[in-house]
């Protein structure tokens, strides 16, 4: 790629930036961390990738990168092309083989959705990968709307308010998860994507199923971006500012034990009689 012109330079600093802020809030990468970068193929953790290898250069604290990739024996799967654009950038990487797909195929119905069990498989499978090698942070590509459809996936689907954290300590208390792309718009790192022409690889197990949940909820943010622009930076922002005594969760406020404050100010002035 030749020089980037005025507005494709904004795109990537923003980007930068935006990683940077995300990273410095949540302290997701500290001194001596091992980091390890999962690679799907998609334009997500591509960006990541990037992104990552330019803040190793500029951050205040040394970390190493280590890329990972899976690769679940997915008809058609392109083994080259990661090892090929992974050499070519002169990262450490390591690609997982496992049979995930036979499983997903044998497991559910045909006509249903894959995705949760996929996932599920994945995960474990590179959970048990970082603790291997050492690593002591994985870092997911998930972005800020991302962030968001699991929000409303959740509250719509699940009943309940929870969405995809920045950083996180995984159940098994071993891994703990970052997502440095929180703060990114999808829409940013598309634009990144096409630009840089990263080499994607498409997902023939899933990338078809446009009747999933997570598609019409994507469907839904998008109308309401059309309409109201700024919608879906405001519900993030939401996301930031949560206020537990407005809700109703009891474990979350103590409401069993609120009580009039008798020290408390009086707000009533006297009236007078005129």
């Amino acid at each position: 790629m030749g020089t980037l012109s005025v507005n494709q330079n904004k795109l990537q600093k923003r980007l930068r930036r935006l990683a940077g802020e995300a990273v410095a809030d949540f302290n997701m990468i500290e001194e001596g961390d091992k980091v390890m970068v999962c690679l799907s193929g998609g334009k997500d953790s591509y960006t990541m990738l990037d992104v990552l290898m330019h803040l190793q250069k500029v951050a205040p604290v040394k970390f190493d990168i280590v890329a990972v990739n899976m690769d679940q024996k997915q008809p058609g799967f392109p083994e080259h092309v990661l090892p090929a654009y992974l050499k070519a950038l002169g990262v450490e990487y390591h690609i997982v083989e496992k049979d995930t797909y036979s499983v997903v195929k044998e497991l559910v119905p045909e006509g249903k959705t894959t995705c949760s069990l996929c996932s599920r498989l994945r995960r474990g499978t590179l959970y048990t990968f970082a603790d291997e090698i050492g690593a002591t942070k994985m870092a997911l590509g998930h972005h800020r709307d991302d962030i968001v459809e699991t929000f409303f996936l959740n509250m719509f689907f699940n009943g309940s308010l929870k969405a995809m954290p920045p950083k996180l300590r995984a159940d098994d208390g071993r891994n703990v998860v970052i997502r440095p792309l929180a703060y990114c718009h999808e829409k940013d790192i598309q634009a990144y994507s096409d630009l840089k022409a990263f080499p994607i690889i498409p997902c023939n197990l899933c990338g078809s199923q446009e009747n999933l949940q997570r598609q019409v909820v994507k469907e839904m943010l998008q109308d309401w971006e059309r309409k109201t622009p700024g919608r879906t930076e405001s519900i993030f922002r939401a996301l930031q500012n949560v206020q537990p005594s407005q809700l109703a969760d009891r474990n979350l406020f103590d409401f069993t034990n609120l009580r009039i404050d008798e020290t408390a100010a009086s707000r009533f002035v006297n009236v007078v009689n005129i």
